[in-house]
């Protein structure tokens, strides 16, 4: 598999660790996005700026997504990744996930999603990088975790991982598993593959959904993430 090295930009890939540049990430970054105004999104949300004390999260608890292909369910245990699980919490919570695209599919590899469809809210939340979690959860099939582009430099992007991944993934210490799908696998093994690694996931973060629906119209996406 290549390695993808892009600037700024959260993208999982198994070469990272072999070459390519990182920026790192961390309390700065954070902040940076955090200082920014809430957006109105598309479709009328309103997306607040990453919270420099993000809301704990409960030690477990379950995320209900509603996708084109049908429903998932991802359960949560805060103990194996507590940074990501908040994060994801937030995120959820806030409505992020509503229209966003399943942009990077690699069966039995990953499922990778979480660029927003509006570049303003992207704008604010692609720089906000938390500290990375320990790995005390590998990286099994069905399991999630935030994606990365080095230390500390997880934002928004997570992957699904479609097949066991261990030995390609725990190794590198960046991308700590918070939960796994316990509903609904089949339909996380059923989004459109199609367009494969083919999107560029610096347009899409610049562009949102304008270049990935103009570009991929067929990539299934996210109509709804609600904590059950």
């Amino acid at each position: 598999m290549r390695a993808v090295c892009v600037d700024k930009l959260l993208v999982l890939s198994l070469g990272l660790a072999m070459g390519c540049g990182a920026e790192g990430g961390g309390s700065g970054a954070r902040q940076a996005g955090a200082g920014s105004s809430v957006v109105q999104a598309d479709g009328g949300r309103r997306i607040p700026p990453p919270s420099l004390t993000p809301e704990r999260s409960p030690d477990s608890y379950r995320v209900r997504f509603v996708t084109t292909k049908g429903p998932f369910v991802v359960q949560v245990k805060r103990s194996l990744a507590p940074r990501g699980a908040d994060r994801f919490y937030e995120l959820v919570r806030i409505g992020y996930f509503t229209d966003v695209r399943f942009f990077r599919l690699v069966p039995n590899f990953v499922v990778q999603f979480g660029i927003h469809g509006d570049p303003a809210v992207n704008a604010m939340w692609d720089t906000a990088a938390m500290p990375d979690d320990p790995i005390r959860s590998s990286n099994a099939d069905g399991t999630i975790a935030f994606a990365a582009s080095g230390a500390n430099t997880r934002a928004t992007q997570l992957f699904i991982n479609t097949g066991n991944n261990a030995r390609k993934l725990d190794g590198q210490k960046r991308f700590s598993p918070f939960g796994t799908v316990v509903e609904g696998m089949v339909v996380v093994r059923a989004l459109n593959a199609e367009y494969g690694e083919e999107p560029n996931p610096a347009k899409a973060v610049r562009q949102g959904n304008r270049y990935l629906t103009r570009w991929f119209p067929a990539l299934d996406y996210i109509k709804s993430a609600t904590v059950e």
